[in-house]
C-alpha cells in the first residue's frame, strides 16, 4: 500500500497530508488559499494520486509559508510512500498544453532534490496569488520528495494559464513515473541497487 500521512507543525503553520499513490485521483484540500487549493487539486487529478491536505497558517502575514510548508509535507508524504521505489518506471515527462501556455515538465524520482525552473509569468499575482510562490512549492516539493525536477514555460500569455499548466504537467509527470513497470515490478530502477 503505497499510502502515508505527514503532520508537520510550527510557529507558522500546521499541516496535515494524506496520500494515497494508488487512488485515482481524488482530492480534498483545504489551505485556506483558493488559488493554490485548485492547484493542488489538479496535481491530484492529473497524477491519479488520492490526496487531502489541511493547512492553517499565518495568512495575515502571507501565503508564502503556507504555500512552502504543504509543498514540505507533501514532498515527504511522496517520500515516504514510495517506500524503496521497487517497481516504479522512475522517470516521467509531459508537455502540456493549456489554451495560451504550453509547459513542459520532465522528472526522475530518484532521491536526488533538484530543480530547474523556467517559467516566467506575466502577472506578479494571479487574484492575489503571488506568482513567485509557484517556484517556491516546486522548489519544496522536489527537495522533499527528493526528485530531479525540470519545469520550463516554452509560451504563455495569462499567469493563470501557465501555473495551472504547470501543476498539470508535473503531475501527468508523476503519474508515468509512479506506474508500476510490468516488465520490472519487483526491481529498484536503477543500476545500484537502490534510489
Amino acid at each position: 500500500m503505497r499510502r502515508a500521512k505527514i503532520t508537520r507543525t510550527t510557529a507558522e503553520t500546521d499541516i496535515a497530508v494524506e496520500i494515497d499513490l494508488d487512488g485515482t485521483g481524488t482530492y480534498d484540500n483545504e489551505t485556506g488559499v483558493g488559488f493554490f487549493d485548485h492547484m493542488l487539486d489538479q496535481l491530484a487529478r492529473h497524477a491519479l494520486i488520492d490526496m487531502t491536505v489541511r493547512a492553517k497558517g499565518d495568512l495575515h502575514i502571507d501565503d508564502h509559508h503556507t504555500v512552502e510548508d504543504t509543498g514540505i509535507a507533501l514532498g515527504q508524504a511522496l517520500a515516504e510512500a514510495m517506500g524503496d521505489k521497487r517497481g516504479i518506471r522512475r522517470y516521467g515527462a509531459c508537455l502540456l498544453p493549456m489554451d495560451d501556455a504550453l509547459v513542459r515538465a520532465a522528472l526522475d524520482l530518484s532521491g536526488r532534490p533538484y530543480l530547474a525552473w523556467e517559467v516566467p509569468f506575466t502577472a506578479p499575482a494571479i487574484k492575489g496569488f503571488d506568482t513567485e510562490l509557484v517556484r517556491e512549492f516546486f522548489q519544496a516539493f522536489s527537495t522533499h520528495g527528493g526528485i530531479t525536477l525540470h519545469v520550463d514555460a516554452l509560451r504563455g500569455i495569462n499567469a493563470h494559464h501557465v501555473a495551472e499548466a504547470a501543476f498539470k504537467a508535473v503531475a501527468r509527470s508523476l503519474r508515468d513515473a509512479l506506474d508500476t513497470d510490468p516488465r520490472k515490478a519487483d526491481a529498484i530502477p536503477s543500476t545500484k541497487g537502490t534510489l
